[in-house]
């Protein structure tokens, strides 16, 4: 069967636009933290991810985000996000998708 990947919404953080995705019809929630490259949209387009998605829409309510696009002075020295810069992105990103849920 067809599968329609979810609408993508925004939500601010910090001055900033994070994208997120909700579905899935699980009743405890599963937030899936991207790989360093990550395009919210795009990755629908990949078969084996579709799948995965799936799967896990069926067990969960999954929200997926973007990683936020952070200039390099936000970096830790490694050049990977800092664990609070991680944090707030998966947080804000939660706290949408509950609001979402709330709206409904």
């Amino acid at each position: 069967t067809d599968f329609t990947p979810p609408q993508t919404r925004y939500t601010e953080s910090g001055g900033l636009s994070i994208a997120y995705q909700v579905f899935g019809s699980g009743t405890q929630d599963l937030v899936v933290v991207p790989g360093i490259v990550s395009h919210l949209e795009e990755n629908w387009r990949d078969d084996g991810y579709v799948a995965v998605m799936r799967r896990l829409g069926q067990n969960f309510r999954v929200i997926l985000f973007d990683k936020l696009k952070l200039p390099v002075l936000s970096k830790t020295p490694t050049g990977q996000p800092s664990t609070a810069e991680s944090a707030l992105e998966e947080l804000a990103a939660e706290h949408a998708a509950n609001a979402e849920e709330i709206r409904q």
